[in-house]
């Protein structure tokens, strides 16, 4: 029995990764995916009507 020990929290830890995994696939694209766009073109709008550019772009 002490293998079943021993092997149990390993198991474990593979079926969260695997319920992690598969919520993050199925969370990408659809309703999600429109809000996240829109967030960032807000982001972006705001920072463009301040007159602010991302750092990668200044001189």
């Amino acid at each position: 029995m002490d293998y079943v020990a021993a092997l149990l929290p390993p198991v474990v830890m593979a079926v969260a990764f695997t319920a992690l995994i598969v919520t993050i696939i199925k969370s990408q694209g659809g309703a999600n995916k429109a809000k996240e766009d829109a967030a960032v073109d807000a982001a972006l709008a705001r920072a463009e009507s301040a007159g602010q550019e991302p750092a990668a772009h200044r001189v």
